[in-house]
């Protein structure tokens, strides 16, 4: 098969597939199983940790946790193991999206993009197998949170390079490669959370390893077909920004914490949410008893089923002049997601004989959100896309991922008061939270979105394939 270089002449399209480069299959598959993997730990990791792992007779064994739990303690006070649990998951997704932005780096300056791929997925799979051991669970974690940073900090950027800068063929790669990550997010709670009721966590684990070992012989099957590291062109000296373009630097910069509430709510359904639904709902139908991580599959079926019609309205709206502009979308989907918060917290009021709330009401939820979920993310996404300087694009498409972190880290200090506060209570603090950050964004669009509209910038298709 012949090897595309980054000088290749675009006109030669050896191999194409349905129109696309073969390497968009390979790097397609390769991260639905990253995906696979990935959600399918995460699905269950929350409710390990509290079912089992922090447990008398388990918690004593993990390497080093008695120092972590010190150090955790020394800022956040006291806390239980699901206080413990919720703090512990909350730092593992907020660095999980924070270390793709050294993998970048690590990629660009120092491995290469494909060792950089080949070296994350090792760490990965090599985290995921470690999860199946006590002893080793923070080694785990620290495995899984930089082998994802260089993985994904160096597979995203490989799916541009397949196509020149002009070709329109790119904007529809990455939908099909975003695609996949829905994809890998619905099959793996099914299938992690089948495992592990019927045969235990480690086997849960261990499906996840071998997931992602799949997704690196995918990878290394198809390498022919992508595109090589090419030789470091030497650094030229590029003239400082612009007092303009330095002051729309700033206000982005002032958006990431008014985005991150929306993480907060967000990252809270990965992670105390599941022992919501192992205490509130009625997941047993007829004789089966639905494993608690498959209503997380929802989460990537549901944009799939949201999003068509989602498009239709949007463009719906525009024949007639009526398309919200970037901020009213991302605050539109600040207030779905936040009466879908809400929607939680009200649960109680439709329990039945045994004070379970009905699997249904669960299930709303998931598309409820979900909707708010493609209101918000892709919206913002592009907006830091486009508005940002082109010198600094992708290093503030990197920064909003703070956004994510610092959503995560607070979520996990909030779900220690699953514990203390009402459910009703404890999900309408998350629904406050959301909905105090559409009205800040309503509020930021009303005065400054003409101020955001005067830099030009390149178009970044990578925000189409950053969803979380």
């Amino acid at each position: 098969m012949t090897t595309i270089s980054q000088n290749a002449v675009c006109e030669i399209e050896p191999g194409l597939v349905f129109g696309h480069r073969r390497g968009l299959l390979v790097l397609a598959g390769t991260e639905l199983w990253d995906r696979i993997s990935f959600h399918g730990m995460q699905a269950m990791l929350t409710l390990y940790m509290v079912g089992q792992l922090l447990t008398p007779g388990h918690v004593e064994k993990i390497a080093g946790f008695a120092a972590l739990r010190r150090a955790l303690e020394a800022v956040f006070g006291h806390l239980t193991e699901e206080g413990l649990a919720t703090q512990i998951f909350g730092l593992y997704v907020g660095m999980v999206f924070l270390t793709p932005s050294l993998g970048g780096w690590l990629g660009d300056r120092v491995l290469g993009r494909n060792r950089a791929v080949v070296l994350g997925g090792l760490l990965m799979t090599a985290g995921h197998f470690c999860m199946a051991f006590d002893q080793s669970f923070l080694l785990a974690l620290a495995l899984l949170i930089f082998g994802a940073g260089i993985f994904r900090g160096n597979l995203v950027p490989q799916v541009g390079a397949l196509y020149p800068p002009n070709d329109r063929r790119r904007v529809v790669a990455f939908q099909l490669y975003a695609s996949m990550i829905n994809l890998g997010a619905f099959i793996a709670p099914l299938a992690t959370g089948a495992l592990a009721k019927a045969y235990g966590w480690q086997v849960g684990f261990a499906f996840a390893g071998f997931g992602m070992l799949i997704g690196l012989i995918v990878y290394l099957a198809g390498r022919r077909s992508l595109v090589l590291d090419a030789t470091a062109a030497p650094r030229l000296e590029t003239p400082p920004l612009t007092s303009a373009e330095r002051l729309v630097v700033i206000r982005l910069l002032g958006l990431v914490p008014v985005a991150a509430l929306f993480w907060i709510a967000q990252s809270q359904v990965w992670n105390t949410y599941n022992l919501w639904v192992r205490d509130h709902v009625e997941l047993q139908i007829g004789s089966f008893v639905v494993p608690v991580p498959w209503l997380q599959a929802l989460d990537g079926l549901a944009p799939f089923i949201c999003l068509p019609p989602l498009l239709m309205f949007w463009r719906w709206q525009a024949q007639r002049g009526r398309e919200p502009g970037e901020f009213v979308k991302i605050a539109i989907g600040c207030f779905i997601f936040g009466a879908s918060t809400f929607w939680l917290g009200a649960a109680h009021l439709v329990t039945d004989a045994h004070g379970r709330t009905p699997l249904l009401w669960a299930v709303v939820f998931h598309f409820a959100s979900n909707l708010g979920w493609l209101y918000f993310t892709p919206t913002i996404l592009a907006l830091f896309s486009r508005v940002a300087p082109a010198r600094v694009n992708a290093t503030m498409i990197g920064v909003y991922s703070l956004a994510v972190f610092l959503g995560s880290l607070i979520s996990g200090r909030l779900g220690s008061l699953y514990e203390t506060l009402p459910a009703s209570q404890f999900w309408a603090l998350h629904a406050g939270l959301v909905t105090l950050g559409g009205m800040i964004m309503l509020a930021i669009g009303l005065r400054f979105s003409a101020s955001f509209n005067g830099v030009p910038v390149a178009t970044a298709a990578v925000a189409g394939a950053s969803s979380v």
